[in-house]
């Protein structure tokens, strides 16, 4: 999509792609410490207590993803055509697919508590919460309507955050 067809105010524009960059690069932290906690064996245990969560968050993020639709998924946070999707799991948290990683992850860690997977974990968490943040921000110009919906439900965990 070039500049000419983007909906945000010229005086807009250098602030949305800085954040969309800086986007990108938590975007890439986020998959680095996932890659890194598999690689290094402590993504995934045997355990019931971090199956349970992991494949309760896996259900979340493919009802997400189904909830969004056929809209494409982008590297840099950047808000697709069509409308706000605040059916399904959004109807209650504004990012689930974000929320489950971060599920997925804080379980594994907990089966290898350890300084290095919690910093790892640390690192996975922080670029998601990097990421909806700029995400909302661009939402926000995208979707005048994002306001409203974004003071009716939760970031990530009801009656929490």
């Amino acid at each position: 999509m070039s500049h000419a067809d983007c909906s945000v105010p010229d005086q807009a524009r250098p602030e949305t792609d800085m954040l969309k960059s800086l986007s990108i690069i938590a975007y890439f932290g986020m998959v680095a410490g996932l890659l890194i906690l598999a690689a290094t064996k402590n993504l995934f245990s045997p355990s019931l207590f971090v199956i349970t969560p992991q494949v309760a968050s896996l259900f979340l993020m493919v009802w997400a993803r189904m909830t969004f639709g056929g809209r494409s998924f982008h590297v840099a946070a950047n808000p697709t055509q069509g409308g706000l999707v605040t059916t399904g799991p959004y109807h209650f948290i504004r990012h689930p697919i974000y929320t489950a990683v971060c599920i997925f992850t804080g379980s594994g860690v907990v089966a290898h508590w350890a300084w290095s997977p919690c910093l790892l974990a640390a690192l996975v968490v922080a670029c998601a919460l990097i990421r909806m943040f700029f995400e909302e921000k661009l939402l926000v110009a995208r979707y005048p309507e994002y306001g409203r919906y974004a003071v009716g439900s939760w970031r990530m965990i009801p009656f929490v955050f």
